[in-house]
């Protein structure tokens, strides 16, 4: 079974943007939530959950399977996707 990947970005963020296409490169399905992008209502409940999991106002925060990488880091992505199921 496929790790959950869910990538918490900003459309104008090259480093979320770079992670994307990571991602899309090693064929690895994920889900991305461009936070700027959101309806009002809910861009400050998702910005803040994405701040609580990076312990800051980082983008982009990606979450494998439980675990959070902040910003752009293939070493650490690879290093969590084999123990993910990936």
């Amino acid at each position: 079974m496929a790790p959950e990947v869910l990538i918490y970005a900003l459309s104008t963020c090259p480093w979320c943007r770079k992670t994307k296409e990571w991602f899309t490169s090693q064929r690895v399905p994920f889900r991305a939530i461009d936070v700027d992008l959101l309806p009002d209502e809910e861009q400050q409940r998702v910005a803040d959950e994405a701040f609580r999991l990076s312990g800051g106002r980082r983008f982009p925060v990606t979450v494998i399977d439980g675990q959070v990488v902040v910003g752009y880091n293939p070493e650490r992505f690879l290093e969590l996707l084999p123990g993910a199921g990936w």
